[in-house]
């Protein structure tokens, strides 16, 4: 259980959305935040508003995540820290490009890698710590058109569980948050129609309260939770269909390139 007021916190892709909601949470709650992100503009003007410090970091990097974990260290020993920092490529498999999926994975799956990997040891040698990893429902509920999305929140989700298992018998604690589709810039374009939804603020909150109150698994909003079960045990025809239906029979990852094209000059697509 960790105490937020004076903690020392890090935040992987703070700039914006899911980050940026929760480096604001943790602030208001007496936490010495650093935000790390890759766009060390945008870092700036959220760690001014808020009253954070922010740091240049490219989580595929592990010497970049070294230096921002070296950074916040001025403040003291990290306390906690928020493995957030991750893109969505969207559209049939075959139509992306390869060059795309192998940053995604490097993004979302090596960045937590990476993250658990510079911060862990100082942790389990001062017995003392607390992470999120951020994965999402797409690691319960497989959803066409953001495969490789998916299956690097799957595997989040997995190496999760392989590290508590391994750290068990420390004080160190591991949560991972499955939220469901959330609005901010990541979703931009897509219909959501038939999906619940959630703002960024609802997800801060549930990584913030896992602080004082740690889980192993935190999905947000908390029914979504037996969905993992029905992915598994359900007949894929029929889930197939299902989710050509939620989709509104839309081509796979479908979205609205004028209102998403600012994200996808952001990574690169």
């Amino acid at each position: 259980m960790i105490a937020l007021d004076g903690a020392v916190v890090c935040v992987t892709g703070g700039a914006r959305g899911i980050g940026k909601a929760t480096a604001t949470a943790l602030a208001r709650r007496g936490a010495r935040v650093w935000i790390g992100d890759i766009d060390i503009e945008e870092a700036d003007r959220t760690a001014d508003e808020i009253g954070a410090r922010a740091h240049p970091l490219d989580v595929t990097d592990p010497a970049s995540v070294a230096a921002f974990r070296d950074a916040s260290s001025t403040d003291g020993p990290p306390d906690m820290v928020v493995n957030n920092a991750g893109i969505q490529i969207m559209g049939a498999f075959v139509d992306q490009k390869v060059e795309l999926y192998h940053r995604e994975v490097a993004i979302n799956l090596l960045g937590v890698i990476n993250g658990l990997h510079a911060f862990l040891p100082g942790m389990l040698d001062r017995d003392r710590g607390h992470i999120v990893n951020v994965a999402s429902m797409a690691a319960k509920v497989t959803t066409p058109g953001m495969s490789v999305y998916c299956a690097t929140k799957y595997a989040v989700a997995a190496l999760s569980r392989a590290v508590r298992a391994e750290i068990a018998s420390s004080a160190v604690t591991v949560s991972t948050v499955f939220p469901t589709a959330v609005h901010t810039e990541l979703t931009a374009g897509v219909a959501l129609d038939l999906l619940p939804t959630r703002q960024p603020e609802d997800i801060a909150t549930a990584i913030v309260d896992s602080a004082r109150h740690p889980r192993r698994e935190i999905t947000v909003p908390g029914w979504l939770s037996p969905m993992g079960v029905v992915e598994e045990v359900a007949p894929e025809p029929l889930l197939q269909r299902l989710k050509h239906l939620a989709t509104l029979r839309r081509p796979p990852g479908h979205y609205d390139e004028s209102v998403r094209r600012r994200y996808l000059d952001r990574i690169g697509q």
